[in-house]
């Protein structure tokens, strides 16, 4: 099967390990599932691995892609939950599973026509949504889904930050923010990502750093360094700032004075459950939120979506179609899992 693989790493040329090639098709462990990839999308997470941050390079090689949307071995439609872990090792919550792991991480990804996966992961795809769409959920939506809800436990009316709108997470917490009923607000150093902001339902956008109308109730940040001093100037005291991202940086000055005396907290989130995955379909389904999609890439073209997300110049997600993806063929049989 053709599959795109990260096969070394660079800080300074990052595409430059990322190969298509041809490569076995996965065979499935007990307790675990192939899946007929249709649809997957690019995340930062897929770079970071290419630039060797996070990511050891004895893992090497392996498939990259944390999303994906397809057909199980029975034909059903399905999602893929990303996140591989135990529930019962986090108390009840698998991103807390210490072993816990995001596809691509310890396990071949998504970039491929083919994907092993634990059948627990498996969540059926709702026919109003459409492959495309679906592949643009499992990592970007859900973590934003977990930062506003579990996180933030925003209610309508509550004011919300939205730092570097235009990226996958941004865009998701707009728009989920705003069928909510919070009052949104996002930056941007970019005049066009700013329109669409207020197009997702941002009550105003302003650039970044710029002053808001009003302080708000919680930020949502994934930039890091680069917005760090805003998000806490922007926060009402007893606010919240909701961390699951730092693309700009991880080392911003803390501000522990400010944090202190105006009782602000500081809130980490990583990946979402599979529960919540289901409770935001629910929620989508309700309310008709839907993600952005940038453009659509055949597989061969995968490094050129990765160029566009190094030079800031998407709004919204870039899904990837592995061959065949259009015909829509439900997985090969059990029997017939040699070819490669």
């Amino acid at each position: 099967m053709l599959a795109a693989q990260a096969i070394s790493q660079s800080a300074t040329d990052p595409l430059s390990g990322l190969v298509v090639r041809d490569v076995p098709v996965p065979q499935p462990e007990p307790g675990w599932t192939l899946v007929r990839v249709v649809a997957t999308s690019l995340n930062m997470h897929d770079l970071w691995t290419l630039r060797g941050v996070g990511h050891p390079p004895e893992r090497l090689p392996i498939v990259l892609g944390c999303d994906a949307a397809g057909y199980d071995l029975d034909g059903n439609e399905v999602i893929v939950h990303p996140v591989i872990a135990d529930p019962d090792a986090g108390g009840g919550d698998e991103t807390l599973d210490p072993r816990r792991a995001l596809m691509s991480e310890q396990y071949d990804g998504a970039f491929a026509e083919y994907l092993a996966v634990p059948a627990r992961n498996l969540v059926p795809k709702p026919a109003w949504l459409s492959f495309d769409e679906a592949a643009c959920l499992p990592v970007a939506w859900t973590t934003a889904y977990r930062m506003l809800f579990t996180k933030a436990g925003i209610r309508a009316g509550d004011r919300v930050l939205v730092q570097g709108a235009g990226g996958g997470v941004a865009s998701a917490a707009i728009k989920l923010a705003a069928a909510a009923g919070a009052v949104v607000y996002a930056t941007s150093r970019s005049e066009t990502k700013r329109a669409e902001a207020l197009a997702w339902g941002a009550r105003a956008a302003a650039p970044t750093g710029g002053r808001l109308p009003e302080k708000v109730d919680v930020v949502i940040e994934t930039v890091g360094a680069a917005t760090w001093e805003h998000s806490l100037k922007s926060l009402r005291p007893g606010g919240v700032i909701v961390v699951a991202g730092a693309t700009s940086g991880g080392q911003p000055g803390a501000e522990l004075n400010r944090i202190f005396y105006l009782q602000q907290r500081i809130l980490g989130s990583t990946g979402c459950t599979r529960s919540e995955l289901v409770a935001m379909l629910r929620m989508m389904e309700s309310t008709g939120a839907r993600p952005v999609i940038d453009r659509t890439l055949p597989l061969s073209e995968i490094h050129k979506g990765f160029q566009l997300m190094i030079d800031g110049a998407l709004t919204g997600k870039v899904v990837i179609h592995p061959p065949g993806a259009a015909h829509c063929n439900p997985p090969i049989s059990h029997r017939s899992r040699k070819r490669s």
